[in-house]
């Protein structure tokens, strides 16, 4: 980086699409990756030290770009350029401020979604960049400082590198903090060079604390440090004993990243700023660092079982292998998917929406994919109770996981009917549907208040000694009242939730898509809806006297194992997935096993060492 233009001055940003040059893992570092753009914009919009970009994978299936702070830059000869034009060669010579060609390099931690697909990217794939953006290290906070100290803590190392590069080789001491091994610093020319890691694999063993210090930071002028926020509050916290001034590179989670939105706002002594736009490098003395809380939940977290641990579950006498049940109306009754993947690895499987009278389902289109989720309209199409009796049943129960038959019905009748006939068979559980979205009678209309809820619960339990769940619609004004309803009148269990309610016009007829208008919406774009609806439910459960507590099957977006233990945290014994086994049949067997390496990680043996832990004490 020129000093002249990345330590003072301002930057124009733009947006663009960059193409990918490379991306590697840095070595010896599994989750460490070095992502090299080439861009072609003005020298006015170079990135100074200290900024960073917006970045997106154009192909990505997030919806928001990632901030990234620059790494390094470098000006590309023109045989590389991105040819904008056919004369650009010819353009750049005449024109200084023509557009030229950079490449940038981040470092990226592999954490999450979006930085999993950058991580993921490969060469010439397109990339959506934002940037520069933010303020940056200058010149001003260098005016008469001598003596020049630059701390980075992982990742952190990135940007207060990218600063280091843009200073005179030895006149500052740099101090790196890894967890293990080391990144970032092979171009960084310091008087001293300090290395720390938490496991020992490289320089001195320990933390920040173990080489810096209130007595030797007093050996400087200024400090300039980028890295996580204990680290940063240790920072300003020796600083300010030492009566040193120090600067400090934040971090934000971040929708524009241009000011506009105020997600990313960082607590000072003024107020709240915006850490894109105030910031990311602040003033140390205006910050305020909140103490970092542990979970109370969390007693061994650094501990590593070495045993598996247990995913059973319970729902009254019926005893799951793991909390994994595969949704009514999305995997047939089991036997479907037995040639894709090992079905008996399941905790259990919901049968497909029953009747007492067989039916053909709804006209017209049934399926509508949307961008973040599947809209049905199916009608609750089946065999009928009788023919899943004797022709269904029998093969699910051969299965390893806990069958479930789900009862539908047009009326209170048809409801009874059908559940004294299931009452005579072998099936465990019955999961009362007074959920669907999709029939013009019975199904979510049982389910949409206290009143009618509470009397199909108590019908369906005068006919049935099986063990009740009953499965709620998101429609209910008030669900935790109907949850409650349901379980004063019997219930065992409450699942929730079904599909939300939406609708798709069809832009070419200007027609509704479906021939009922309104669909059942269910897929990733429902999760914090249906998490909220588990959470809302299974704290009122808690409040209730032990005798009328039940389990709660929770359900609604659920596509990977972070999701499934949301849901276990917010209160849930088991969950349900349901539309993410179209989009990839291993979606269950995947969350089980990542359930296992959490719940071994943290040093939980059962389900109960986390659930429920987010509705707190």
């Amino acid at each position: 980086m020129n000093e002249t233009k990345n330590c003072q001055g301002k930057t124009i940003p733009v947006f663009a699409t960059g193409k990918v040059a490379k991306v590697q893992a840095v070595k010896n570092q599994k989750d460490i990756f070095s992502l090299k753009v080439n861009l072609c914009v003005k020298e006015k919009s170079f990135p100074l030290s200290g900024q960073f970009y917006m970045i997106r994978a154009t192909k990505g299936k997030t919806l928001l770009s990632r901030p990234i702070s620059i790494y390094d830059l470098k000006i590309l000869p023109q045989e590389n350029a991105l040819q904008n034009s056919n004369n650009q060669n010819e353009l750049l010579s005449k024109n200084k401020n023509a557009s030229k060609n950079i490449q940038l390099e981040f470092l990226i931690l592999k954490k999450g979604r979006g930085t999993e697909e950058l991580c993921s990217l490969e060469k010439n794939d397109s990339i959506d960049i934002l940037g520069p953006l933010g303020n940056s290290f200058s010149q001003v906070q260098l005016k008469n400082k001598k003596n020049i100290c630059i701390v980075g803590g992982g990742i952190g190392v990135a940007p207060v590198a990218g600063f280091a590069k843009t200073l005179a080789d030895k006149t500052y001491d740099f101090f790196a903090c890894f967890k293990n091994g080391k990144y970032g610093i092979e171009k960084v020319k310091a008087k001293k060079l300090v290395v720390t890691t938490d496991d020992g694999s490289v320089g001195t063993k320990g933390m920040l604390p173990a080489v810096l210090t209130e007595e030797n930071v007093k050996n400087y002028d200024v400090v300039f440090a980028c890295g996580p926020n204990p680290m940063l509050a240790y920072v300003q916290k020796i600083c300010k004993a030492a009566n040193v001034k120090c600067y400090l590179s934040m971090e934000a989670k971040m929708a524009c990243g241009m000011g506009a939105c105020l997600g990313c706002t960082i607590e000072t002594v003024s107020g709240l700023k915006r850490c894109c736009k105030e910031g990311p490098v602040f003033d140390g003395e205006e910050l305020i660092f909140s103490k970092p809380q542990i979970p109370s939940f969390v007693k061994n977290s650094t501990w590593e079982l070495k045993a598996a641990p247990s995913l059973k579950v319970k729902i009254k006498d019926c005893v799951f292998e793991n909390p994994i049940i595969a949704s009514s109306g999305t995997f047939g009754f089991g036997t479907e998917y037995k040639d894709i993947f090992d079905v008996n690895k399941l905790g259990g499987i919901s049968s497909k929406g029953l009747t007492l009278e067989p039916r053909q389902g709804n006209s017209g289109v049934r399926i509508f994919e949307t961008p973040s989720g599947l809209m049905n309209s199916i009608g609750l199409q089946n065999p009928g109770i009788p023919h899943f009796i004797e022709h269904e049943l029998p093969a699910m129960l051969k299965l390893k996981p806990v069958a479930i038959a789900n009862l539908s019905g047009s009326t209170m009748e048809s409801y009874i009917e059908g559940a004294k006939l299931l009452e005579k068979t072998a099936v465990p559980i019955i999961e009362l549907n007074i959920s669907c979205p999709n029939v013009s009678k019975g199904g979510a209309s049982f389910g949409m208040t206290c009143e009618s809820a509470y009397e199909i619960t108590k019908a369906i339990r005068e006919v049935t000694k099986k063990i009740l769940v009953v499965k709620l619609t998101p429609q209910a004004h008030d669900i935790v009242g109907v949850a409650l309803s349901c379980i004063d009148a019997g219930a065992d269990g409450i699942s929730l939730c079904n599909s939300f309610q939406g609708v798709a016009i069809d832009i070419d007829k200007g027609r509704p898509v479906f021939d009922k208008v309104k669909a059942g919406f269910g897929g990733p774009a429902i999760k914090p809806m249906a998490l909220k609806n588990v959470y809302d439910v299974c704290s009122a459960i808690k409040n209730l006297p032990i005798d009328k507590q039940v389990p709660v099957i929770g359900m609604g977006g659920i596509s990977t194992w972070q999701d499934a233990v949301e849901f276990i945290m917010a209160g849930a014994t088991a969950i349900q997935i349901g539309t993410n086994t179209f989009a990839n049949p291993n979606t269950m067997c995947q969350i089980i096993d990542g359930l296992k390496i959490y719940m071994k990680q943290k040093g939980f043996k059962t389900l109960d060492g986390f659930r429920g832990c987010a509705l707190g004490e």
